[in-house]
């Protein structure tokens, strides 16, 4: 037998093995593995299954057609939790694993035509880079991923099919930094905003931006340029003669450089660099490259009262000339003030040789500020959101 399930004005069809909580949007089945139950693996709610006979219903193409909780349902359909994850959707909060009796958290957001482009990336791309950059937040503390919460904002005609890609890129994201989604949220705005909340669990003391000392060595592990590279060949291919709509070898400039084109849609945070760190590794500050490398480790800086002086011999990026050439810009712009290259950046106590993954690019000295080749840099830092 069929059930009509009115909620808040949307009608949801449902077998009558599907049962929907009360205060969650989310439709859960009566026959999936319990999280408690022993031995159990954690499945998170599936989408709606239609038993024999039931009615055939025509899919819906837009997730106002769908529905809230059709579209919740949907994108946690058959998706199996990491053990950070005690408890996902299907009550009114998360529950998130806290073996070491606290744990780290980090925000960030994702607004369209701000920070990604549609036409640009794929909703799967989309997905992997809003997680990739929280996941970097937390790995950069010195912490291991354990769960992400997302809230999801968009127009009513976008397709389900968005919305289901964007979700599988957040999954195999979050999988990648061995973690899953425990939940969030999902509300009708007029464009697309992604607002991702990170938790980590500390495996050692959190490795802040106030640790860095004169004598320190600074590295650097992930590419460096590449992201900047990326948009600066998106940017150029958008009206560039090379790459202009009329052009018969219109996409050329972003074929040709596929390679960088792919580092700015999903950045690939070398997780492991850091969290494979040996305990004998003296790391005394640590962050994320996001806003650009001089904007980064001028934050250590600052907050570490000290200088960092880089060596330009040391930042070379072969691959980036031909990109560089082709676009009439010094890679070095790119290396320096990119960002969103989710590489790492840290000092480390000068007694020997780096840990596997990282290269040395710079000194720790006294004084303040970043210098390249013992010189202040002008033009460009880096990102700023305001400006």
């Amino acid at each position: 037998m069929s059930l009509l399930i009115g909620i808040e004005g949307t009608v949801e069809r449902s077998a009558a093995r599907i049962t929907l909580t009360a205060k969650e949007t989310a439709i859960t089945a009566s026959n999936r593995p319990q999280a408690d139950s022993p031995g159990a693996p954690q499945v998170s709610p599936g989408a709606a299954e239609v038993s024999p006979g039931a009615a055939a219903v025509q899919p819906a193409r837009t997730v106002g057609e769908l529905g809230e909780f059709g579209l919740i349902a949907l994108v946690n359909a058959g998706r199996t939790h990491t053990p950070g994850v005690l408890l996902g959707p299907g009550d009114d909060a998360a529950v998130i694993a806290a073996p070491e009796g606290r744990f780290v958290v980090t925000t960030d957001m994702l607004v369209q035509d701000r920070h990604f482009r549609t036409d640009w990336s794929s909703p799967m791309d989309i997905g992997r880079k809003a997680i990739a950059q929280n996941a970097a937040d937390v790995v950069a503390m010195g912490a291991v991923p354990s769960g992400f919460v997302v809230g999801l904002g968009c127009p009513s005609e976008t397709p389900v099919e968005f919305v289901r890609e964007l979700a599988d890129g957040m999954w195999a994201e979050a999988g990648r930094a061995g973690a899953s989604i425990a939940g969030g949220d999902m509300v009708r705005s007029p464009m697309l905003i992604i607002s991702v909340t990170a938790f980590g669990d500390p495996r050692r003391a959190p490795i802040r931006l106030s640790g860095a000392r004169p004598g320190d060595v600074v590295a650097v592990a992930g590419k460096l340029g590449w992201s900047g590279a990326g948009l600066a060949v998106l940017s150029a291919g958008a009206d560039h003669a090379y790459a202009g709509a009329d052009d018969p070898h219109a996409g050329e400039l972003v074929e040709e450089f596929a390679d960088v084109v792919a580092a700015h849609r999903v950045p690939q945070p070398p997780y492991h660099a850091v969290l494979d760190l040996p305990d004998t590794a003296e790391i005394t500050a640590l962050t994320d490259v996001s806003d650009g490398l001089l904007a980064d480790l001028g934050h250590i800086a600052e907050s570490s009262g000290v200088a960092i002086d880089l060596d330009t011999a040391t930042l070379a990026a072969p691959e980036l000339e031909a990109v560089g050439k082709a676009l009439g810009v010094n890679p070095l712009d790119w290396i320096l003030a990119g960002g969103e290259d989710h590489a790492f950046a840290a000092t480390f106590a000068d007694s020997g040789d780096l840990p596997e993954g990282w290269v040395r690019i710079g000194q720790v000295r006294p004084g303040s500020g970043v210098t390249v080749d013992g010189t202040p840099r002008t033009g460009l830092g880096g990102w700023e959101s305001f400006s």
